[in-house]
């Protein structure tokens, strides 16, 4: 077996980033190295709680949890309990997690892991808010040459925002931060709503989890029902989509997608397209290709990945 991809996911748990934390926890191609929370979804003070909570429903009580950025860069804190409910993690009960938060910051941590393991060989999974990613960035540059790769779930550009008409939610809550990451030159993968939107947790989908015989596979269908009841009520569909899984799948199952490399401009100046990721989908500019973004996933294949792993924890 080859050896495990490196990975840490940077999150604001939500009930998305949620399974896709079970995801990597229950994926053995990962090694985890930690798991850095960021305000977004709910406040840093609920996100930090939830990754924990997580970890434990996982029986992996000994992964890492760091605390990081409170509030984005430049502008007041958004976030979405109208989406994932007062807690973040409505749906099942969940018990107050037991295990330690790190003493370390989150944002010291990624810096001191890029610098002192060997370059290139730590992929970011960028679940929330680029907030902890760009203060890292500013406090030591270096590390942006040392980062394998960052898979980020955000964006949207035929598919339009989901939290205004022209941004989606982790682009829109933190821009600058977003910003500062697609310029640093680092390889990028960029999971959009174009993408998530085709991944839908139907009925049907979500009931293989219910009728698992673990602890996991119902607590994901509680979560799950939860989740998808605002998305349901937006867009009539049957199931919403589940957004941040697909950041894991895609380093799993590279192939479930399709994808170009094209470039990505974040807007920050204009109240009205706030957080837009620009993306020349068309290569209508002269601006070098910046991001490897994904326009379509096989969301059959997506789900029995999802379903198999879970199936494997507790």
């Amino acid at each position: 077996m080859t050896k495990p991809l490196p990975i840490i996911i940077d999150t604001d748990p939500g009930q998305d980033d949620a399974v896709a934390i079970l995801l990597a926890l229950a994926s053995p191609e990962f090694e985890v190295l930690g798991i850095t929370a960021v305000a977004g979804n709910v406040p840093l003070a609920l996100t930090e709680i939830n990754a924990r909570k997580i970890c434990e429903l996982a029986g992996k009580p000994e992964t890492k949890v760091f605390s990081g950025a409170v509030r984005p860069l430049l502008r007041d804190l958004v976030t979405a309990e109208y989406v994932h409910g007062r807690t973040g993690l409505d749906g099942p009960v969940l018990p107050e997690p037991t295990m330690p938060l790190q003493k370390q910051h989150a944002v010291d941590f990624i810096v001191e892991t890029l610098m002192t393991r060997e370059a290139g060989t730590i992929t970011l999974c960028v679940l929330g808010p680029m907030t902890n990613i760009a203060l890292a960035l500013n406090r030591e540059p270096r590390i942006a040459s040392r980062i394998n790769r960052i898979v980020a779930m955000g964006g949207g550009f035929f598919e339009g925002g989901n939290v205004t008409p022209a941004a989606e939610f982790n682009i829109y809550v933190d821009p600058h931060a977003a910003r500062a990451v697609f310029d640093a030159d680092i390889p990028i993968t960029l999971i959009p709503l174009d993408c998530t939107h085709q991944a839908l947790t139907s009925r049907v989908r979500v009931e293989k989890f219910r009728v698992m015989k673990n602890k996991c596979g119902p607590a994901t269908a509680a979560l799950l029902d939860f989740f998808e009841r605002f998305d349901e009520q937006k867009y009539g569909t049957d199931g919403g989509p589940l957004h941040d899984p697909c950041v894991m799948t895609w380093l799993l199952k590279p192939e479930l997608f399709q994808s170009r490399d094209v470039n990505v401009a974040i807007e920050c100046e204009s109240e009205l397209t706030m957080g837009m990721t620009v993306v020349d989908w068309w290569k209508v500019t002269e601006r070098k290709p910046n991001a490897t973004v994904c326009r379509s996933i096989d969301a059959d294949g997506f789900f029995d990945l999802l379903t198999e792993r879970i199936a494997r924890l507790p």
